[in-house]
């Protein structure tokens, strides 16, 4: 499978400032609908390089492993998603200056084989078909969320 999905969000901040945000793992638990906790197992410098999410949809519960694929301050962050040793997907996060601050787009890559389609089915209840809506809509709501939280800090 090959699909990306994307939404964006203007965000009256600096890319450095939306770069740091979205590169720290930990607040992705207060942004997401799925995901509620992470916890970093290595890191490099002070940016982290693995982390576990640990998500919930309806009454599943499931964690992934994630690795640190892009950390670019201030243009990009991004992250591969396996569970169980299968590709997942790619998760991330493209900032681009703009006129009032930064225009953040967050993106999912579809990465899933036919044994990771059925793992999802069975730890998330979802149907492979179904997951680029439900990321969307997901993106939306974490999107929101991080233009509400960024925006009242700096203002």
């Amino acid at each position: 499978m090959a699909d990306e999905v994307q939404e964006q969000i203007s965000v009256a901040v600096p890319p450095d400032e939306a770069y740091a945000a979205v590169s720290d793992v930990h607040r992705i638990a207060g942004w997401s609908p799925e995901c509620f906790a992470v916890w970093v197992w290595r890191r490099q410098g002070s940016q982290p390089k693995r982390f576990v999410g640990w998500n919930r949809r309806g009454a599943y519960v499931w964690f992934t492993t994630c690795r640190v694929v892009a950390a670019e301050p201030g243009r990009e962050f991004a992250f591969d998603v396996t569970t169980f040793g299968q590709p997942v997907s790619r998760w991330g996060y493209r900032l681009t200056p703009a006129d009032e601050g930064t225009l953040i787009t967050e993106y999912w890559q579809d990465q899933r084989n036919q044994v990771a389609v059925t793992l999802g089915r069975m730890f998330t209840g979802s149907v492979a078909r179904q997951r680029p809506q439900a990321n969307r809509a997901g993106m939306r709501q974490t999107l929101s969320r991080i233009k509400s939280e960024l925006e009242r800090r700096s203002g």
